[in-house]
């Protein structure tokens, strides 16, 4: 049968380039764990283009210093791979060819195969992010937070991003659940796998909650916010995170981190000029992360418009969301807010979905 008759490979391959036979034996048995099977190339052609489309690009630290390996410029996706501790100098040249991680077996087998698997994974749209705010104390965005993620569910992620909130686990009912929360996640770092994060966190209503503690503790590390986050996006979750109102110093580091990643970032406003006002000064000023919020208008008796509260805090009503008399209750209770289409969270949960899907398109 000629080449072209052959259908192609329909996933691509991680590239190995060793000529260690036993390093090999060890990544081929890894790769094989992982669930395929490497692309070898020693150089030439094969090399450089394996190396341009490779998913997942394994050195043998025995080539480092070779002419074809020096030759081929640096991509993303390179680990070293080295069989006990890498000299000074060969680490130099890891680093002159951009490796993001020296892997030494047989102490970093695991990682290695969770690497691989990642690398391998048929491809997921990411997930969405809606970052919430109160444009001040008490505007209700936690509970706004809270119904979009039931909306959303099942598979979304709920991110408490307040660390003195008391944990958003209480609006939802699940503060009796099993699983972990931030103290036992504050000290998370880069790639984090989105599956193994979702199992090991409270459910309930289809929502993965990750809330803080009912105890006072520092604020929460924007890199293990940033991991949590982006772990449960690279797997195709949404994520609702509940932010902090801001301090005497502004926004946190961990508010700009999620606002920069944000494909809609809402401030819950009531329709009262103080807040309002309020408002405006947190998306005016300086460098703020806001400045390209939406708004959320609950409505006051006797307070202004939403068309009024859009024009003192200069951003736009996405929705408005009218007196929902079982919201506090509910709340008190334990009871995930109510969604219902004929609700008024239902409504301002089909809006804000809608709207954060197309963008997120």
């Amino acid at each position: 049968m000629p080449a072209a008759a052959y259908p192609p490979d329909p996933s691509p391959r991680p590239l190995v380039v060793s000529r260690d036979d036993d390093l090999l034996d060890d990544l081929l048995r890894v790769l094989a764990a992982a669930g395929t099977e490497p692309e070898i190339a020693a150089g030439g052609p094969a090399l450089r283009r394996a190396h341009r489309e490779a998913p997942l690009v394994l050195l043998g630290a025995d080539v480092l210093g070779t002419a074809a390996v020096r030759g081929l410029g640096r991509r993303p996706g390179v680990v070293v791979v080295a069989r006990g501790e890498l000299p000074a100098a060969e680490w130099a040249a890891a680093v002159e060819v951009g490796a993001e991680r020296v892997a030494t077996l047989p102490d970093d087998e695991g990682w290695l195969l969770s690497r691989a698997v990642a690398a391998v994974r048929t491809p997921v749209d990411r997930g969405w992010l809606v970052a919430v705010g109160g444009g001040c104390g008490g505007a209700g965005a936690s509970t706004v937070a809270a119904a979009l993620a039931v909306a959303a569910a099942p598979g979304v992620l709920l991110v408490d991003a307040d660390g003195w909130g008391a944990g958003l686990d209480l609006l939802l009912g699940a503060e009796r659940l099993e699983g972990l929360r931030w103290p036992e996640l504050t000290g998370l770092r880069g790639r984090v796998s989105g599956e193994a994060l979702r199992a090991c966190l409270p459910e309930v209503a289809g929502v993965h909650v990750l809330a803080a503690a009912r105890s006072a503790g520092p604020a929460l590390p924007e890199e293990a916010v940033r991991a949590v986050v982006e772990a449960a996006r690279a797997e195709g979750s949404p994520v609702v995170v509940d932010l902090p109102r801001p301090g005497p110093a502004g926004a946190c580091a961990t508010t700009h981190a999620v606002l920069a990643e944000a494909d809609l970032a809402l401030l819950v406003v009531p329709a009262r000029l103080r807040a309002a006002t309020a408002a405006r000064v947190l998306v005016t000023g300086p460098g703020s992360p806001w400045s390209a919020a939406q708004l959320v208008v609950r409505p006051v008796a006797g307070g202004l418009a939403p068309a009024e509260v859009a024009d003192v805090v200069g951003r736009p009503v996405l929705a408005e969301l009218p007196h929902d008399r079982s919201a506090v209750p509910r709340g008190e209770r334990g009871e995930p807010p109510a969604v219902a289409p004929r609700t008024p969270l239902g409504g301002v949960t089909r809006r804000v979905l809608a709207r954060v899907r197309e963008a997120a398109a």
